[in-house]
């Protein structure tokens, strides 16, 4: 169902270099969205932090840290990459992973603000 606007004029030129700026970032939109998408659960986005801060860790150091099942973790590590936000190396038996660096520029912000936030509380 078309809604009808109560604007008085349009501007059919601002419209269309709207749509084109749309069309043109669309796999950005795309690729961003997928990677909130999955920051979004707060466990993955504790385990996205300390790999910012740490730049790698074992499933085994991350369930101790959060005090969660290696499977859950795994879980949650799976999802990751699967979403080619982090990568993974082996070393022997154990794995370690750490967060792609094409996607710190994006996430850092968002860690200095969980930073800032703390400071701030500790502060009051």
């Amino acid at each position: 169902m078309r809604r009808t606007c109560i604007r008085e004029n349009a501007n059919p030129e601002q419209i269309n270099d709207c749509r084109e700026k749309i069309a043109d970032n669309e796999r950005s939109f795309s690729q961003l969205s997928g990677i909130l998408s999955l920051a979004g659960n707060d466990v993955r986005l504790k385990i996205l932090y300390l790999l910012e801060e740490e730049k790698e860790l074992c499933p085994c150091d991350l369930s101790d840290i959060l005090g969660m099942s290696i499977p859950a973790i795994s879980q949650h590590l799976r999802k990751m990459k699967d979403g080619n936000i982090i990568e993974s190396r082996k070393e022997g038996q154990t794995i370690f992973y750490s967060l792609k660096t094409e996607h710190l520029k994006l996430l850092r912000p968002f860690f200095k603000i969980i930073n800032q936030l703390n400071a701030k509380a500790a502060a009051i």
